[in-house]
């Protein structure tokens, strides 16, 4: 399933292909969205926005398209007027005069006055973005040793998008291999310098993740880039310890750990 970064990069790309310019055609599969098709042509799309896993469309009559592409759901851009062959089911068409946007599978679609998208229930429940740059590692020790996460092993918490939205099960192996600390550790039994640690992976792995993973255009002169130091290295030495990569299952999903310095 695409995390964060996944869904934040597909944002930008959507955006490029549609902003500023007049939308042509919108179409949806869903009875309870048709009345929206012609409002919107003529329409552009001021901005996307992604909050966790979830897709938010500004357009420019003030409306949202709130998408949330769960286990299926996935968006491609296409030329204008085009339909590649494919075998999911299309559910919404964006279309300007030289591109189209094209939402397949999800099924969790609806438009939205924007107090309509604050009040929504989704967003309401989940926590403050991994990749909202205003989000500072203090505010994440402060939250992670609250009384509603401190005593929850992190295992579990990392996944739940209540305590920071967009993290996954790649984000939550790297960031527990970068901290140095296992899926059964608790906040409430580290150490302050533990804790910091643990914080500012939290927030530096999905950023890095954002900014360079899958980029053919970064190379060693741009810095620090993305890779997977333990997911999908069960077998392989530690790049910290030698030691060999495990591989166990945690909260139902797989798990990767080093055995030697994550302790």
């Amino acid at each position: 399933m695409p995390e964060g970064p996944e869904i934040r990069r597909a944002a930008d790309t959507l955006l490029a292909a549609m902003a500023n310019r007049p939308i042509t055609r919108a179409w949806f599969a869903f009875p309870h969205l048709k009345p929206y098709e012609d409002g919107l042509v003529g329409q552009h799309i001021e901005k996307i926005d992604t909050r966790g896993k979830a897709l938010l469309t500004w357009f420019s009559n003030g409306q949202v398209l709130y998408s949330h592409n769960q286990l299926y759901g996935v968006w491609r851009v296409a030329a204008a007027g085009e339909s590649p062959v494919t075998k999911r089911d299309l559910r919404v068409r964006l279309e300007n005069a030289d591109q189209a946007i094209l939402l397949y599978s999800a099924s969790d679609i609806k438009i939205l006055s924007a107090d309509e998208l604050a009040a929504h229930p989704f967003l309401l429940r989940i926590g403050p973005d991994a990749l909202d740059m205003a989000l500072t590692v203090d505010e994440v020790i402060d939250r992670l040793s609250s009384p509603r996460f401190s005593g929850r092993q992190f295992g579990g918490l990392l996944l739940d998008q209540s305590f920071i939205a967009g993290l996954g099960n790649y984000l939550r192996v790297e960031i527990l291999w970068q901290a140095g600390l296992t899926a059964q550790h608790k906040a409430r039994d580290l150490s302050a310098q533990q804790l910091r640690r643990l914080c500012e992976a939290i927030l530096d792995i999905p950023r890095l993740s954002y900014a360079t993973r899958g980029r053919s255009d970064i190379n060693k002169h741009h810095g620090a880039v993305f890779r997977f130091r333990v997911f999908h290295r069960a077998g392989k030495p530690c790049e910290r310890c030698g030691r060999p990569i495990e591989k166990t299952t945690v909260a139902s999903r797989p798990f990767y750990w080093c055995p030697g310095c994550q302790r």
